[in-house]
Formats: structure tokens, C-alpha cells, sequence
């Protein structure tokens, strides 16, 4: 459980109920997390958030302003998403809370480097938190909580610790070793004479043993390095002399597996490799280690001191604030465009209700978009759920909007529960508990049960998962058979949904169905049915809605239009007769 989160109040998870995996096909939910963001971890932590529904009204509230902050503060959104490009939250943080058993120096300074972080981070949303209007809840906690460890004595003793201990190990290039050797020439004390800021190379630093008998007559007397000499390896020499497998036993332990991979043309051993960089940093990491006992020592205790710093609260934050991020940049570019998009405004949840006023499909904006279409010729349209209009049974023209329309309103659902704004001029509604979609079988499965079989079964599973504060919407289910058995099959499914009292549109082609709703509405309780049609005018298909009867396109014609099979259709197609 998270201490603190952008995504929900208080320390208890709310209950979600996660979407269907046919809903959020069916909503195109993969395909507005690969707008946001084209790393696919992070489109699926996108979708993670969106599918994880709650209807917990205090929690919709919370994120639809924690979205409004980030949305209307371009500074916040700037200065967190520099924090995030740098941290890298997928990787950088994902030791962060852990027990380390760190017993190498190396092992130590990258924790050291990774507590670095931590306190970069920190200060960084402190004063970022400080720099901005903030109001809501969800920002309000962070500030405070970040508040308190960046005032903390605690804190500002690690700051100190750090920056008094840190080895900043991209600045470290080289190590100079000293090496004792006994009568026999063997290696009996090694010691640390520097650590440098510049990488050895073959001329301008020293000569080494070999290389110095080699070259030399008489032994250097004293420690002093000379500036005159040459660096070189051991193995630089035996290399060029074709002596490989002699190496002098008198070289570290692993150093002979070192030269023997080779050496550069400057005369440094290659160990550029993961493998062979490994290898180096071990001996080093075993040398080192043995001669730093108490710079070891110390490190552990600062980390152990520091142990309780809560870097795990920071980093469970970072997906969420992504999540903010993406949509905000998004919903931005909208508005840009043209397009309308209002923040939901939260209705009590046992009312179960929806008022839309200019709602539009955002798939079908988006597409316009990106065709450079203006956003004045998408066609938006209001609708309303409540007692009196509980359950719409939506027909019209093929072609018409029936579809776009039921997906749109899916669409708004999905995105105001995540606390994100919707494309509308203005919605309020109440919350639902999960969102249910029924759309034509695939043929492909329905090789066992037939079409009719499958999607009657389907039906069913949703009906006993939906509730009466749940969102359905159904597309022209129950269609792939002959009329007279669907039609039968939806009229009682529309019969049993309004005694159970959830929100549908129902899309369909029976204009029969539509024409009974009187008749349905008598045997119904407190929520009603009502027909909504896509409107012609003269024919053509304006994709405006309102609630009226059937405009008398029958299922057939329809049918027959769509295939042109009508009388005017073929008599044209087929000249001469």
C-alpha cells in the first residue's frame, strides 16, 4: 500500500473493478495509451490506471483536480517532466527501498550516487511545489509531505553526509596503485597513491616495472614518479614480445587473465567489455576494499543511518505522474485545435445520471486532427441519462453516427473517471462502477455456438456482473440472425435491464423495437426507456441525435441500402433494362 498517492486519497485502496478486456477494445483504449507515449512500458501503465475503474466518488474528485493542476500550471508539467526525463523512473529507482547488502566501496558509492538522486528529487518537487498555484488535494499532500523530509534534521544531515562522502564515479578515470614487493619480487603491500580525474595514457605519466627494467640500467631510488618516463602495462611488453602465457606471477590475482585478452594501441589492456569490466572492477573492488576498511565502514553506517528515508514514496509517484502528464500534453494539443474539452463535474452516484452538452467522439477528433481538418466540422451532441431517459434505444440510417455516438459516450465515461477532461463542452455525471460493451460477434469465435449462441451467452456473463450503477452499451447485438428471433431476443433483454435499472444505449437496426417503448415503459419501474435516432434531412445524414420515435427507415430498407440492393440502386447499376 502506498503512503502517498496522486491517484487516489487516504491510504486505503479504493475497490476497482477492472474493464473488460472487449470494453477497452471496444473503446480503443491501446490506441489512445499509443498516442500518448510510444515507450511501451509506459502505455501499459497508461492502461493499467484507465482500466482500473472505481466509482468511488471522493476518489473521481481527487484525480479530476489533481489533472486540473497539472493541466492548468505549463511550469509544474515542465519542471516535472524534466525531473521525470531524468530520473528515469523505469530503471534509475528500482533499487530504491530495499535491503542492500553493499559490501565492495563500488557497491557503496552507487548507492551513494542513488541516494544523490534521491535528494535531488526531492529538493527539486519541493521548490517546484513551492514555485506554483496548487489547489488540489492530492498536490496539497505532496508538498506537505515533501515538506517535512526536506525540513527534516534528518534530511539535511544526509545532504551533508553525501556531499562529504560522495565519489561522483563519472569523474573518476584512474587509480594509481603502489605496489611493495618482498626479496623474491613478489607483490607483499598494495596501497593507494591517487585517485585521478584523467585516464592513464602511453606517454606523461610513468614508466611501469617492466618497462622500467626493460629500458632502464639502474633502479629509481626513492618513490618519486618521474614526468619523464612512459606509461605502459605489464602485458604491453610480453604482447610485443610474443610472451603471453609468462606472465610474472607477481601481478594481481586475475591480472593475468586481464593482459592476456590484449592491449590497446596506447598500451592499455582492453577491458572495455561488460565481462571484462567486471572482472577488472572486481580485483580493484577486492584491493580497494582491503586498504578502505574504515572509508567502508563509514559509508555503511551513513547508509544504515539513513535507512528509513522514504524513497520508495517518491518513486511510486513518478507512473503517476506521467500518467497526468501524457493527458494533459494531449487534452492540450486538443484545445489548440479547436476542440472543446470540459472537466466532468461529479453528480451524486445514486442518481445514476449523465448530462452532456456538445459531446463528440475524441477517435473521430483525433483522426480529424490529424487529416488538418477544422474542429468546427465535427458534430457534437447532447445527451442526457435520468429516470425518464434510463435506456435509449438508438436507431437510424446505416452510416449515420449509431456507432461513433455509443462509443463516444464510453469514450467520456472512461476518461472522466480517470479524472481526465472530456471531449464536450460541458458533462456532469454520476460515476459508474465499470463499463460493460456488446458489439457483434467475431467469427471467429463462434465456431462452437454459432453467432446468435455466442453473443446470447456473452449477454448473459455481463448482465450478472452489471449493476445498476454501471454503464452498457450495446451495437447492434442480436442482429446476425433473422428478425423475428432478434428482435424477440432484444425486446427482452431491454425488458430485464430497465427493471435492473443501468444505463444503455442500445444501437440497433430494429426500428420496431424503438416503436414499443410506451409499451416497454408500462411494465418498467422508475427508469424509463426512450428512442433516440440519428437524424436525415433530406436524406442526408446530419449525425445529430435527439430523442424522437423511429423516422420510418425500416431494418430491411436499411439492410438494402447498405448492400444496394434496393429497386432504384439495382435498375441503375444495370443499364438497359
Amino acid at each position: 500500500m502506498q503512503e502517498l498517492s496522486l491517484l487516489y486519497p487516504g491510504r486505503e485502496l479504493p475497490q476497482y473493478r477492472l474493464l473488460p478486456e472487449d470494453t477497452a477494445h471496444d473503446l480503443s483504449v491501446d490506441h489512445f495509451c499509443a498516442l500518448l507515449t510510444q515507450m511501451e512500458p509506459e502505455r501499459k501503465m497508461l492502461k493499467s490506471i484507465l482500466t482500473h475503474i472505481t466509482g468511488d466518488e471522493q476518489v473521481v474528485r481527487y484525480r479530476t483536480d489533481v489533472f486540473e493542476d497539472v493541466l492548468h500550471n505549463p511550469a509544474l508539467r515542465e519542471t516535472l517532466r524534466s525531473l521525470l526525463d531524468r530520473v528515469d523512473f523505469l530503471k534509475t529507482y528500482g533499487s530504491f527501498g530495499k535491503e542492500s547488502d553493499a559490501s565492495g566501496i563500488w557497491e557503496l558509492v552507487h548507492r551513494l550516487d542513488e541516494m544523490h538522486e534521491y535528494i535531488q528529487c526531492v529538493q527539486e518537487i519541493y521548490h517546484c511545489l513551492n514555485g506554483n498555484e496548487i489547489h488540489s488535494e492530492g498536490f496539497r499532500a505532496l508538498k506537505e509531505y515533501v515538506r517535512r523530509i526536506y525540513e527534516d534534521a534528518g534530511f539535511e544531515e544526509l545532504k551533508k553526509d553525501i556531499d562529504a562522502l560522495r565519489l561522483d564515479a563519472s569523474k573518476v578515470k584512474s587509480i594509481t596503485l603502489g605496489i611493495n614487493l618482498n626479496e623474491r619480487y613478489e607483490p607483499s603491500e598494495v596501497g593507494i597513491v591517487s585517485i585521478n580525474n584523467k585516464a592513464f595514457t602511453k606517454s606523461g605519466i610513468v614508466a611501469n616495472f617492466c618497462d622500467f627494467l626493460t629500458h632502464r640500467d639502474e633502479i629509481q631510488k626513492g618513490n618519486e614518479w618521474k614526468e619523464q618516463y612512459t606509461f605502459r602495462t605489464p602485458g604491453r611488453e610480453m604482447q610485443e614480445e610474443g610472451n603471453l602465457g609468462n606472465a610474472p606471477a607477481a601481478m594481481l590475482p586475475g591480472m593475468q587473465g586481464l593482459l592476456a585478452r590484449g592491449a590497446s594501441s596506447q598500451g592499455m589492456a582492453d577491458v572495455s567489455n561488460d565481462e571484462q569490466s567486471k572482472d577488472a572492477t572486481h580485483i580493484l573492488d577486492r584491493a580497494i576494499t582491503s586498504m578502505l576498511t574504515r572509508l567502508t565502514r563509514k559509508l555503511k553506517q551513513i547508509l544504515s543511518r539513513h535507512v528509513a528515508v522514504s524513497t520508495s514514496t517518491i518513486s511510486a509517484l513518478l507512473p503517476e505522474l506521467l500518467y497526468y502528464i501524457y493527458w494533459a500534453e494531449y487534452v492540450e494539443k486538443l484545445q489548440k485545435a479547436g476542440f472543446a474539452m470540459a472537466k466532468p463535474e461529479l453528480l451524486p452516484g445514486e442518481k445514476r445520471e449523465m448530462h452532456a452538452k456538445g459531446l463528440y467522439n475524441l477517435k473521430l477528433a483525433q483522426s480529424m486532427m490529424k487529416k488538418g481538418e477544422a474542429a468546427g466540422e465535427i458534430v457534437g451532441n447532447d445527451l442526457d441519462f435520468d429516470a425518464d431517459h434510463r435506456l435509449y434505444i438508438l436507431t437510424g440510417a446505416n452510416r449515420g453516427g449509431k456507432t461513433t455516438i455509443t462509443q463516444a459516450v464510453g469514450i467520456a465515461f472512461l476518461l472522466a473517471q480517470g479524472g481526465i477532461y472530456v471531449p464536450a463542452g460541458s458533462f456532469s455525471f454520476s460515476p459508474v462502477d465499470n463499463i460493460f460493451t456488446h458489439y457483434p460477434a467475431d467469427e471467429n469465435k463462434t465456431m462452437d455456438l454459432g453467432r446468435l449462441g455466442e453473443e446470447s451467452k456473452r449477454f448473459r456473463e455481463i448482465f450478472l456482473e452489471a449493476t445498476s450503477r454501471s454503464l452498457l452499451l450495446l451495437n447492434e447485438s442480436f442482429s446476425t440472425t433473422s428478425f423475428e428471433e432478434g428482435f424477440f431476443i432484444a425486446r427482452d433483454v431491454v425488458r430485464v435491464l430497465l427493471r435492473l435499472g443501468v444505463r444503455t444505449i442500445f444501437n440497433t437496426h430494429m426500428h420496431k423495437l424503438a416503436r414499443e417503448v410506451e409499451e416497454l415503459n408500462k411494465e418498467a419501474g422508475e427508469s424509463k426507456a426512450a428512442s433516440l435516432i440519428t437524424e436525415t434531412k433530406e436524406g442526408r445524414r446530419s449525425y445529430r441525435i435527439r430523442v424522437a420515435p423511429p423516422e420510418g427507415l425500416s431494418y430491411a430498407q436499411d439492410i438494402a441500402e447498405k448492400y444496394g440492393v434496393t429497386y432504384e440502386m439495382l435498375k441503375q447499376a444495370k443499364k438497359g433494362i
